[in-house]
């Protein structure tokens, strides 16, 4: 295998595609935090294509790793060694695949090792855009109120010290107060993440912060910068050794840091920046007005059924998203949340028909080649279930609707948090967003519903019952026997 870097692109097999654009010519216009492997296939991929129009040669990324862990440490190497080079597999529902060198990103930063390296780079004019995937833990939430937590040790030592920030809003708040220092115009702040309105949740999160520390700072980023919400969507799984490995053999390249995904993506951005953008219309992006019922039809029907099908896999012992949508009860349990407790109170885009979208999300996660693993789907739900779950739970429950359906996955969520399958062996769940002591609430039925996860979710005592009674019979039964037996019931009941 050839190994990756600038000066092997002519060597690589014809079956690799490799950017045409001057890459030594491009300029960094977007500063991006948190490099995940998402990123990395959406919106990388979706400017490797742009940089080949005229004019976009000053719109490349710069990377920024935050968090000092084994994973971002491997980045810190890798990418140097391979010219911030990386290869994308793109995997159809046939199965077939499509090998591709991204060239989007141009620089990599290590933030815990070089803050000001960042700062300077986000102070800089030529950056436009600062972008972002943090994850929906990452934005320092509290579940119930939506409110930016100072609180945190993190946010106080930021406070404290707002020249050597550590998480993305302190990284921000700073940069915009050096730019305006300096008479620099602002950037634009776009979140990429899975959230509701998730440029509104950047904007309190990074106007809080900045009330914090000066609140005419906080008054100057309200009036002067945007923060435009997208709706993002393509299938992403982690990267195991043995994936790695097997596409690495598959294209013919030596790349320490592949990304896979599937072969559908979807950009939707809201049109509101400060100082430029991309146009990235020009490659698929959609540009509107409001993202709102694009990202409703998504988060409410893709990302909760994820959850939906995730849970009772894992517990059942099943290991990819692919293994749980085609398990015949866990199959049904998603068509039904989807066609019952979503699309009938869903208001859907003229362009998006919420039942053909159903169906194309079940296609998606049957796809057999990209491997989608259950344990990233589970992790931190904590973050992700009042977000995902609990805008439908509510619906529904104010309505008098049937939540059976959530009911058992939120006792499969709290079964997981346990960290035991059905077969009785034992896993860690990850939850970095979850404090030790709210994890230990979830040990007994006396504490668990006390959790702030919980606080999102309308519930009375007939759901804690209800909820109660379902992970209990798990527990003696297994997840399958009760997920078989509520189907047969809501069958039942016509």
């Amino acid at each position: 295998m050839i190994a990756l870097s600038s000066k092997t692109l002519p060597t690589l097999p014809a079956s690799v595609e490799v950017f045409s654009y001057d890459r030594a010519a491009l300029g960094v216009g977007i500063v991006h935090l948190s490099v995940g492997n998402f990123h990395r296939a959406h919106q990388c991929w979706y400017m490797d294509r742009l940089l080949h129009e005229p004019g976009h040669e000053n719109w490349a990324f710069c990377g920024v790793g935050l968090i000092d862990d084994a994973t971002e440490r491997l980045k810190l190497d890798a990418f140097p060694a391979q010219d911030n080079l990386y290869t994308l597999t793109r995997y159809a529902p046939d199965g077939t695949s499509r090998h591709q060198v991204i060239g989007a990103m141009v620089d990599y930063v290590f933030a815990p090792r070089d803050p000001q390296a960042v700062l300077s780079r986000m102070a800089d004019p030529a950056t436009r855009i600062v972008s972002m995937t943090i994850t929906e833990g990452g934005y320092n939430q509290d579940h119930a109120t939506g409110a930016y937590r100072l609180e945190t040790p993190l946010t106080q030592r930021e406070l404290a010290q707002p020249d050597k920030p550590e998480s993305a809003f302190g990284y921000i708040v700073e940069a915009l107060r050096l730019r305006r220092e300096a008479g620099i115009a602002p950037f634009t702040v776009m979140s990429c993440d899975n959230l509701r309105d998730n440029g509104v949740v950047a904007k309190r999160c990074v106007i809080s912060h900045a009330r914090a520390l000066d609140p005419d700072l906080a008054q100057w980023i309200e009036s002067n910068v945007t923060f435009p919400s997208s709706m993002v969507d393509r299938i992403t799984p982690a990267v195991l050794k043995e994936d790695a490995d097997r596409v690495n053999a598959e294209c013919g390249v030596l790349d320490r840091l592949p990304v896979i995904s599937e072969e559908f993506a979807q950009w939707v951005i809201e049109d509101n920046f400060v100082n430029g953008r991309p146009a990235l219309e020009k490659v698929g992006a959609q540009l509107v007005p409001d993202v709102h019922p694009y990202e409703l039809a998504k988060v409410r029907m893709l990302n909760a059924s994820h959850s939906m099908l995730a849970y009772p896999g894992q517990l059942s012992g099943l290991e990819t998203v692919r293994d749980a949508i085609t398990d015949p009860a866990i199959g049904t349990l998603v068509e039904q949340f989807m066609s019952r407790d979503v699309i009938p109170y869903l208001t859907a885009p003229e362009d998006m028909p919420l039942p053909a979208y159903r169906d194309l999300v079940i296609a998606r996660f049957s796809n057999p080649a990209v491997g989608d693993r259950l344990a990233r789907i589970t992790g931190d739900g904590s973050s992700k279930l009042p977000v995902f779950l609990a805008p439908s739970w509510n619906r529904l429950a104010a309505s008098g609707g049937d939540l059976r359906r959530m009911a058992f996955v939120l006792a499969c969520f709290i079964r997981y948090l346990r960290g035991r399958t059905d077969r009785g062996e034992a896993f860690t769940p990850f939850e970095p967003a979850l404090p030790s002591a709210q994890h230990d609430l979830a040990k007994n039925w006396d504490s668990v519903f006390s959790m702030t996860v919980f606080e999102s979710f309308t519930l009375d005592d007939n759901h804690r019952a209800l909820i109660r009674e379902m992970a209990e019979n798990m527990e003696q039964r297994g997840t399958q026997a009760v997920l078989n037996e509520l189907l047969e019931a809501i069958a039942s009941d016509g």
